[in-house]
């Protein structure tokens, strides 16, 4: 009699989790809306988790959670889920958060929720950041990143990408983020944002700027205290005092210290952090007692309804030993799983820890190819800035013609550096494409007029064949585009000596506003054999070591072609025979704007201007710049001043009147980006120019976003760099 009983309570029990199964897959197939009570009870949580009172914050999710129960709302119980999954977090308990976490992964596996997807990618980002694996975890937040644009949600992304970026001492990148926090503009935790953004940049300073980590602590800390940020203040405290130690200024670091000690009796006692560790086993232990409470309800009404019916009982013992073998079946295929599987994590993660032994081993040679090119820019630029000087103050014809030689290697030199740093940005996926209105025309004669020379000093004709449907505008990337053109059709000219070069743009279709256009380089020149032809878009390889030797150059021009092109989903054609000639040729999608388009060639004419009695702020930290970049100013009749520095020239734009500032980028102390955003809070008008020996980690896009109105790679040619100046006072005067 005993064994039927256990064999009926046994019957039950799966029987409940069957029909618990089949419960959450109905709830599943139609998830509710969220309802706007829940947003009150996260505004309440989101407010006391920033103060550190983490008991409240529990207590308000875990109305939240009996609320979404309730409403049957899946969506918000996955959303209370993650809540609790990051309160633990800032219990310093890992293990109960992930039991959250994988809560909502089961849940989001029956459900179409991007927010929940992405918060479950941030989490798992989180723990990857905790556990060092820092690379994993970065990418965890770029696919978070593409899965929600909630705003408060990026802005922890955000967050997190600056503390990567410090646990892996990369503190320009961090402070960059840091930056980024401070000026947001987030409608839930602005306040603590900022408090976040001006602690992570004291913490980057107090390392061995003491000055700035007190200016920027004291930022933080009033934030801070009107919040009840407790733990920031905390930490303000601690890193001011410290800052104040080290300038050795001991009365007002007796006077943080003593704060600290006032807040850490007061407001972080260990009774609380205990209390809150309480409310969470509490909270913790009821979902599990829920749990277990559903289960046994449904096991009551199962035995009631065995009771009632002996035929039933019959079918039970059926189904039960027949439930029974697929048991004994499921445990013994259950063993072999988990075997297998152990095995698959033990192979993982060794294929996980190889993987990034390569990536920072690919880190490793993209910084140093990224600091070698850089730096070799500085000298260069002081080079190719003499010699210009010099060929333009009457040299006799022996000095014109070394000078000549000098400049000739110093562009050579240049382009080789080029060369590499555009291949380490592609290698290291730090390009993208623009969509910004240009003209295809104006694009493609301003490459061909850039090579004629080379093309007239190898006693090559160089033609364009243009199809007249092209249309005046399109919207795209005329850059990249033109730096595929220049490498093709130079080097096209190179290996073709006393023959032609015939450059061919067609437009193939048009469909509403997307147009097809054909790109084609075709020369005469020495050809290419079936058997090189393999290895040709190959970095370095330019067929072989004796055209090497007889033409020169670096062989990256079609590996960078090759990889550009993969930039617009198109790929490089190639036809050729020895001896005979090459066709290059590809396809691209633009889009086109012929309403807005002009009816004449759109060709570009540069202005003539008088610098006469301008004067510019010139920001350059290496003192032979200084001279060479005065020199040229002081050529066409412009006074400047020199700042060494981003501290000195934020003083001197203060206190002077400047009709533009030339600003370096890398220098010692702040950056350039920081002194033109600090520029930038009292002067919005003058013209800002950055002139950059840019390096891999730049962006371009930082740069115009601190302020920045125009940028000049360094080295440059003279007339480029007058035409700048020259555009940014006066044409901007006129708008």
């Amino acid at each position: 009699m005993k064994k039927v009983k256990h064999n009926l309570i046994f019957k039950t029990v799966l029987t409940a989790i069957f029909s618990c199964l089949l419960f959450s897959c109905a709830i599943a197939q139609e998830p509710p809306t969220a309802f706007k009570d829940l947003d009150y009870y996260f505004s309440v949580a989101r407010k006391n988790k920033n103060q550190n009172n983490i008991k409240s914050a529990l207590e308000a999710i875990q109305k939240a959670a009996d609320y979404a129960e309730k409403k049957e709302d899946e969506k918000g119980l996955i959303d209370c889920f993650h809540k609790y999954a990051f309160l633990y977090l800032e219990l310093n308990n890992v293990p109960r958060s992930k039991f959250y976490w994988d809560r909502t992964r089961v849940l989001l596996k029956n459900i179409a929720y991007p927010y929940g997807s992405s918060e479950s990618k941030y989490l798992e980002a989180i723990y990857l950041y905790l556990d060092k694996n820092n690379f994993q975890a970065e990418e965890k937040l770029s696919e978070a990143k593409q899965l929600s644009n909630d705003r408060n949600l990026l802005n922890r992304i955000v967050l997190t990408q600056a503390n990567i970026n410090f646990q892996k001492t990369n503190f320009l990148k961090a402070s960059r983020f840091y930056n980024a926090l401070v000026v947001n503009s987030d409608i839930y935790e602005k306040d603590y944002f900022t408090t976040q953004g001006y602690l992570g940049l004291a913490k980057i300073n107090s390392f061995d700027n003491p000055e700035d980590c007190i200016k920027f602590g004291l930022e933080a800390l009033p934030i801070a205290k009107k919040n009840g940020f407790i733990n920031e203040m905390l930490e303000i405290n601690t890193l001011v005092g410290k800052a104040y130690e080290d300038i050795k200024d001991y009365n007002t670091a007796l006077i943080f210290n003593k704060n600290l000690i006032h807040l850490k009796d007061s407001l972080y006692g260990i009774t609380a952090s205990k209390a809150s560790e309480r409310t969470a086993n509490d909270i913790h232990i009821e979902g599990l007692e829920q749990d277990v409470k559903t289960l046994l309800d449904k096991n009551l009404e199962q035995e009631a309804s065995i009771n009632r019916s002996e035929s039933t009982n019959i079918v039970a013992f059926a189904i039960l030993a027949i439930i029974s073998l697929l048991a004994i079946s499921l445990y013994r295929n259950n063993q072999i799983k988990i075997k297998t599987n152990n095995l698959l994590q033990k192979t993982n993660k060794e294929l996980e820890i190889a993987k990034d032994e390569a990536v920072k081993a690919m880190e490793a040679k993209t910084n140093f190819l990224s600091t070698v090119s850089h730096e070799l820019r500085t000298p260069l630029y002081a080079v190719t800035g003499l010699t210009n000087l010099l060929l333009e103050e009457n040299p006799t014809e022996n000095q014109k013609e070394h000078l000549k030689s000098l400049k000739f290697s110093g562009d050579y030199l240049l382009n080789f550096i080029n060369d590499i740093l555009q291949v380490n940005k592609i290698d290291a996926q730090k390009l993208e494409t623009l969509q910004i209105e240009f003209s295809l025309r104006k694009t493609i004669k301003d490459v061909i007029d850039s090579l004629q020379q080379s093309a007239k000093s190898n006693n090559t004709k160089l033609n364009l064949v243009i199809d007249k449907k092209i249309s005046r505008a399109h919207l795209g990337d005329p850059i990249k585009i033109s730096q595929i053109l220049i490498n093709l059709i130079g080097n096209a000219i190179k290996f073709t000596k006393n023959g032609e070069v015939t450059v061919t743009i067609n437009e193939l279709k048009k469909v509403e506003d997307i147009c097809t256009i054909y790109f084609e380089v075709k020369d005469t020149g020495i050809g290419i054999s079936n058997e090189l032809q393999e290895n040709i878009f190959d970095s370095f390889e330019q067929g072989s070591i004796q055209i090497n030797r007889e033409y020169g150059g670096t062989g990256l021009g079609l590996t960078i072609v090759k990889n550009l092109l993969n930039l617009f989903g198109s790929t490089i054609h190639l036809e050729s025979t020895k001896g005979v000639g090459s066709i290059f040729s590809f396809e691209i999608e633009l889009v086109c704007k012929d309403k807005g388009a002009s009816n004449t060639e759109d060709e570009y004419i540069p202005q003539e201007f008088i610098f006469e009695g301008l004067k510019l702020l010139i920001v350059e930290d290496n003192k032979i710049n200084q001279v060479i970049t005065k020199k040229m100013l002081s050529k066409k009749g412009m006074a400047s001043d020199i700042a060494n520095n981003g501290t000195e020239a934020i003083e001197l734009a203060q206190n002077n009147t400047y009709d533009a500032i030339l600003m370096d980028i890398h220098m010692p102390g702040i950056s350039g980006v920081e002194a033109t955003i600090e520029i930038r809070k009292f002067d919005s008008e003058i013209p800002i120019i950055a002139l950059t020996a840019i390096s891999l980690d730049d962006s371009v896009e930082n740069f115009y976003a601190a302020g920045c109105d125009d940028i000049v790679t360094k080295p440059f040619k003279p007339d480029y760099f007058y035409q700048k100046i020259g555009e940014n006072i006066f044409n901007k005067k006129i708008t």
